[in-house]
Formats: structure tokens, C-alpha cells, sequence
């Protein structure tokens, strides 16, 4: 099964939790992205529950890695979201980066307004996008709004809701192994197969370019849930609490430096095998 492949910039999707304080590896990635010393990035903080210092956080951490400009985007209600002022902002950014918090909240808020249409409207030009937990969640067109934690996968330990609309094709779920989410994903895709699932470990983040190519960075691990393979759940006649039976699903998973090829479902061996330098016991992040 070919996963459909949709025209657009590079995405950066953290699993939140990043380091902010010792190397900032996957923040100083979106800054290149974003032009290095040129870069012009604008933060979206709406998914926050402390939006403002979220920003100023933000604002302090791009530029202390080179950023010339970040703007902020504070919309806390509808009619914010179509402010000339944050338009404006959008439109003369080189990257756009979208904080954590809760992806239900900021897709609520930013659903259907013009600063929804503008985000799409440079992502589709090629400007570069960056998320961390709920902004890494939000980018896809259907999107895991909320669930519960626990390996085994069982029919209502999750909820869609529409995403942004960025990549289609996949859902995207964060701080993946800290809070033990693999169920939900599972249930995710035995849900529909056709959507790919990605879990993100927090301090990691994949890499997407615009041909649907992913490559892991960071410290821990992201897991790769593919149904095209499968050839039964019984999703659908189980009460809505009961596990859920899946037959021929396929899990593949990648640390730093591995690739997946979106469109084909494939999994590959980068030409050169990267160092082994994380030890994954854990980041000074601190979850937003």
C-alpha cells in the first residue's frame, strides 16, 4: 500500500520534552531549517495553558541559537486568529513552530480561521514547520485529540479529531514511551489501516522532507505502526472498554539517524550508520 503523498515545506515534529538547556539539538535543527542567521520564526503558543511564558521561552531559545527574528502568535480565542497583525507575522516568517499543550485546544480555537488558512497556505510554499507534542500531533489531517495510556490496544483509548491538514496519511502521537501510549496508537490504525501511525519519544523528532522522507533525531526512539499488512481486528463488535484483536499488524522501530519512506511503508539503513551517542535515560526538558 502507497501512503499518498501531498505537496508541501519540511516538517519537524517533536515528541516533546525537548532538551532546552544542554546541547538543544532539535531546536537548533528547526533554526537551520528556518534560514540559520537569517531565520524568522513565527511561535504559535495557542495550544498552551501558559501561553505568554511559553513564548517568552521560546523567544529566548531561537534566538540565543542564532534566530534573527521571532514573532509571536498568542491567538487565545477565535476572533484573535484573524488579527492582520499575526497574519502579517505569518506571512513574513521563514519557519513556523507550534508549542505544546493541548492539540484539542489550539485545533478548537485556530480550526477554520484565517491564521489556520495562512499556516497552510506557507507550509504549502515550502516554508518549514516545526511542532513539539501537541504541535506535532495537530500537523496531520486526522489527529489523536485525546485517549488514555497502556500497551494493550483497546477499541475507545483514543478520539480523533481534524487536524491541521499538513500531511495526510499518518496520525502523529508524543511523549510516546513516558506515558506509555503505544495502545492508542494501535488503536489508532486498526481504526482505519490506511493511516500510518507514528509514536514520538520525548527528546526526539522526526525529520520529514517534502518528499515524504523521515529521518529520526534525537534520544529516543520512534515507533512506526503499519496495518497494510493486517488481516483482522475485531474492532468494530467489542464493547467500547474491551482489548481489541489485531492480526498482521506491523511495528517497526528507529532511532537516530534510521529512515522511512512514507509513500512506500519502507523502513532503511542510512548509507552511513550513525554514532551511538544518546543514552537515553532521560533530557532536562520540561514537557511544554
Amino acid at each position: 500500500m502507497a501512503t499518498e503523498v501531498r505537496a508541501r515545506g519540511r516538517l519537524l515534529l517533536i515528541g516533546g520534552a525537548e532538551d532546552k538547556i544542554g546541547g538543544r539539538l532539535l531546536l537548533r535543527q528547526f533554526v537551520e531549517l528556518a534560514g540559520g542567521d537569517d531565520a524568522r520564526i513565527a511561535v504559535l503558543t495557542t495550544a498552551s495553558s501558559v501561553p505568554e511564558f511559553v513564548g517568552q521561552r521560546y523567544h529566548s531559545l531561537f534566538r540565543s541559537l542564532g534566530a534573527r527574528e521571532v514573532m509571536l502568535l498568542n491567538a487565545q480565542t477565535r476572533p484573535e486568529a484573524g488579527r492582520h497583525e499575526l497574519l502579517d507575522r505569518i506571512e513574513t516568517s521563514s519557519g513556523l513552530f507550534i508549542t505544546g499543550g493541548d492539540q484539542l485546544k489550539l485545533i478548537s480555537v485556530i480550526g477554520g480561521t484565517p491564521l489556520a488558512a495562512h499556516i497552510r497556505a506557507r507550509f504549502a510554499d515550502g516554508t518549514p514547520l516545526g511542532g513539539t507534542s501537541a504541535g506535532a500531533s495537530v500537523v496531520s489531517e486526522h489527529m489523536l485529540a485525546y485517549g488514555e495510556s497502556g500497551i494493550p490496544p483497546r477499541k475507545a483509548m483514543m478520539q480523533f479529531a481534524p487536524g491541521l491538514g499538513l500531511i495526510s496519511g499518518v496520525v502523529v502521537d508524543q511523549h510516546f514511551g513516558a506515558r506509555s501510549r503505544a495502545g492508542r496508537l494501535m488503536t489508532a490504525v486498526a481504526h482505519n489501516p490506511r493511516i500510518l501511525g507514528i509514536g514520538l519519544d520525548e527528546d526526539t523528532a522526526v525529520d520529514i522532507d517534502p518528499h515524504s522522507l523521515l529521518t529520526v533525531l534525537g534520544r529516543g526512539s520512534v515507533m512506526i505502526v503499519d496495518g497494510t499488512d493486517m488481516t483482522f481486528t475485531d474492532i468494530h463488535r467489542v464493547p467500547e472498554q474491551a482489548p481489541i484483536t489485531i492480526f498482521g499488524m506491523k511495528v517497526h522501530v528507529l532511532t537516530n539517524g534510521y529512515h522511512y519512506d512514507i509513500p512506500t511503508r519502507t523502513p532503511f539503513v542510512p548509507a552511513e550508520l550513525p554514532p551511538i551517542g544518546f543514552d537515553g535515560r532521560g533530557t532536562d526538558g520540561d514537557g511544554i
